[in-house]
């Protein structure tokens, strides 16, 4: 599917303005530079009574103005009227369905046991992309064949989509984030290539909170994996009732799993020696962002 236009879609609520809700990405041509399809692009949108930032969430995707997309709703049954705002949008979406399901990671592999795209990524529904962000996605992985995994910096925004800061994040690097319990692959930035999915294995439906980490783990073992230099390509959410804020005793205890079922002996005995690693690595993202501080006032450093 072609990605609608703004005035194809509902308007919007009469106090939303700016992207995406006033605002949209330009339209891209047909077809790539060299003459060659657009590659097909599955998002996958795991929902639960998230009505508040749904419609956000869902117009940031259909507004990309990508010319081959195609964009699957899993809701588990909300009664918050998600499920208004999500048949708002049904004639843009390649499938949808509201029901009681086993969480929120089932959801996710259901929706790529659904997805038909050379490219793959999901998106939560309190979260959303920025402008363009699947056409730079789309001509990185077209052009570089031999990358399966891809990620990119990312902004912070709150409850009311005001930005807080930039996440910047290096190229994945598969040791590290199984040996530090610490990666620079937040999810919303993520994308890869389906067939490298299948290789992996999917998504880790028992995993309630790493199970975008444990994939990643997964597939940069694949293959070759990159980081999409530039702006941020997502919005994460920071806000009372997202998971960092009430999962946070699940979260240690499956980077605890992760660690055992990844890591290797010798850096289980060398804590030290990760904290050094783990240190050096933030501080490498740090020089970036002091970098790019500079670079705003002209001085380059």
């Amino acid at each position: 599917m072609r990605c609608p236009s703004l005035s194809d879609l509902p308007s919007p609520p009469q106090d939303k303005a700016g992207w995406p809700w006033t605002e949209a990405s330009p339209q891209l041509p047909d077809t790539l530079p060299n003459g060659k399809p657009w590659p097909r692009i599955t998002i996958v949108t795991p929902s639960y009574n998230q009505a508040r930032y749904l419609e956000e969430t869902l117009r940031s995707v259909l507004l990309q103005g990508y010319p081959n997309l195609e964009y699957i709703v899993l809701d588990g049954g909300s009664a918050d009227g998600s499920v208004e705002i999500i048949r708002k949008y049904e004639p843009w979406l390649a499938y949808w369905r509201s029901e009681r399901d086993e969480g929120q990671s089932a959801a996710i592999a259901e929706g790529f046991e659904r997805a038909t795209g050379e490219i793959l990524a999901w998106l939560n529904s309190d979260d959303r992309y920025q402008i363009n962000a699947l056409g730079r996605v789309g001509s990185f992985f077209a052009t570089h064949p031999r990358v399966v995994f891809l990620n990119s910096d990312l902004h912070a925004i709150d409850a009311e989509s005001r930005f807080t800061h930039r996440h910047f994040v290096a190229k994945p690097l598969r040791v590290l984030a199984i040996n530090l319990g610490y990666h620079t692959w937040p999810q919303p930035g993520c994308y890869w290539r389906r067939s490298a999915y299948e290789k992996a294995g999917g998504v880790d439906p028992s995993l309630r909170f790493c199970m975008d980490r444990d994939l990643f783990i997964r597939l940069v073992a694949v293959g070759q994996s990159a980081r999409l230099r530039g702006t941020a390509t997502a919005d994460m959410r920071n806000h009372s009732e997202s998971k960092s804020s009430t999962l946070l005793d699940v979260a240690a205890q499956e980077s605890t799993l992760l660690s055992q079922r990844y890591s290797s002996m010798f850096w289980r005995n060398f804590p030290l020696y990760r904290q050094f690693l783990r240190i050096t690595l933030r501080g490498s993202l740090a020089w970036r962002s002091l970098r790019r501080r500079f670079a705003s006032i002209g001085i380059e450093i």
